[in-house]
């Protein structure tokens, strides 16, 4: 297998520019299915959770062409099958996308419940609910979910119980084939979402309002669209783990390729924490000079405090100079990477969905386990700062959603390498 060994207590610094957002791409890439032809994708981060999607789409029998490093062709003609086989669904829960775009096109699906890191329950009855309103008809059936539309599709108001992404992203897709208005109501806001809502415009649908809190999609069919080029988001969890590892060594690092705007709370618990952040249009800086203020965080949906940063983040809080609480409000497991951190010397007390932490003046190195995508990539910026060597495992988890994760903090001067030792991860 491989591991991730870093050597802790060199600083690190300079510039590193990130990818097209993971939970973009892997949307846009569903949405394709939606209209007929040759969909190219541009600022495709290069990472196994993409491959995955690709090949559900070619179980599908869409066809996929790597243009160039990060650009993807995919032509979706011949797309005939609308189920997708649990063998690749089980390893990603964002497969559950292909949901949306095959009942927008052929009126039913069959869908493999969904799996990926294991940090919640993943439960998709929001999805269900919200679909059913559009008139899908939904069976559960040996592990599968079995979708039709036996009187059509049609437009629905849709109050959804929390700001699901995921169901978000499912409603706008199959509302676009419906007859009528579909209004979605406490809809998720996240960039990604916008992103979504941008193609779909472009390909010919009327989506409005994302972005807010309420999106209205008028639907036009799927005779109406038409393949387009479009170009990802930059991803913004991506840029929070770089700026992360910039404040936890103090830095500066510099992260392009995004927008700062996306990463609003995090960076301003940065600037709480006494990092300094500087801004501009598509890059943000990160630099500290003194200790960490202890400062506490919550997780909420967009805009407040992503669930994806609240590891690395978490990280940072280890060495603060006082007490701080991490309140989990998403994901009920997402703490079980707090135990590999107490390895390396945190003072973690996890109560619930609240981890008290106690800020400890260094981290020392270790061996430990990622347990999850940004519980891993956490331990490895955590191993940055460390006394000693840490050897990360299970880095699986992190190949989901970093592309050459290593070679860039080499780049930025990081004494870490990936090497294969004897052993299988689990």
């Amino acid at each position: 297998m491989d591991v991730i060994r870093v050597v802790g207590g060199r600083p690190i610094s300079g510039e590193v520019t990130v990818e097209g957002a993971k939970n973009s791409a892997l949307k846009l890439m569903a949405a394709s299915i939606m209209a007929p032809g040759v969909t190219t994708l541009q600022n495709v981060p290069n990472i196994a959770d993409v491959h995955v999607m690709g090949k559900v789409l070619k179980r599908l029998g869409a066809k996929i062409k790597v243009a160039s490093a990060h650009e993807l062709v995919i032509d979706t003609s011949n797309v005939s099958k609308w189920e997708t086989p649990y063998d690749l669904v089980a390893q990603m829960r964002a497969s559950t996308a292909v949901l949306g775009p095959l009942i927008a096109r052929f009126g039913r699906a069959v869908v493999a419940m969904p799996g990926g890191c294991n940090i919640g329950a993943r439960k998709i009855d929001m999805h269900i609910l919200g679909l059913e309103a559009l008139g899908v008809h939904f069976e559960i059936d040996h592990g599968n979910i079995h979708a039709s539309t036996p009187d059509g599709l049609h437009g629905a108001e849709v109050a959804l119980e929390f700001a699901s992404v995921g169901a978000t992203e499912n409603l706008m897709m199959a509302s676009v084939a419906a007859d009528g208005t579909t209004v979605i109501d406490n809809a998720a806001r996240e960039p990604e979402i916008v992103d979504l809502a941008n193609m779909l415009n472009e390909m010919g649908a009327k989506v409005r309002g994302a972005g807010s809190p309420r999106i209205e999609i008028e639907g036009v069919g799927v005779d109406a669209l038409h393949p387009v080029e479009h170009r990802v988001i930059g991803d913004r969890i991506e840029a929070g783990t770089f700026l992360a590892a910039g404040a936890i060594c103090g830095g500066p690092v510099t992260v392009r390729g995004f927008d700062p705007e996306h990463l609003g709370l995090v960076l301003k618990k940065m600037e709480a924490m006494d990092i300094s952040i500087e801004r501009g249009d598509d890059w943000c800086t990160a630099r500290r000079d003194g200790p960490i203020r202890s400062v506490d965080i919550q997780t909420l949906p967009y805009p407040g405090f992503p669930t994806d940063m609240q590891a690395q983040t978490f990280s940072l809080l280890g060495l603060g100079d006082g007490t701080a609480i991490v309140t989990e409000n998403i994901f009920e497991n997402r703490f079980m990477f707090a135990s590999e951190l107490v390895r390396m010397g945190a003072q973690v007390t996890i109560e619930g969905h609240h981890a008290i932490v106690r800020g400890v003046p260094h981290y020392s190195g270790a061996e430990v386990r990622s347990t999850d995508l940004r519980g891993g990539a956490a331990l490895v910026i955590a191993g940055l700062e460390a006394d000693g060597y840490t050897t990360v495992s299970n880095i699986h988890h992190i190949d989901r959603g970093y592309e050459r994760f290593v070679e860039k903090l080499q780049g930025l001067g990081a004494d870490v390498a990936r090497v294969t030792v004897e052993g299988t991860e689990e």
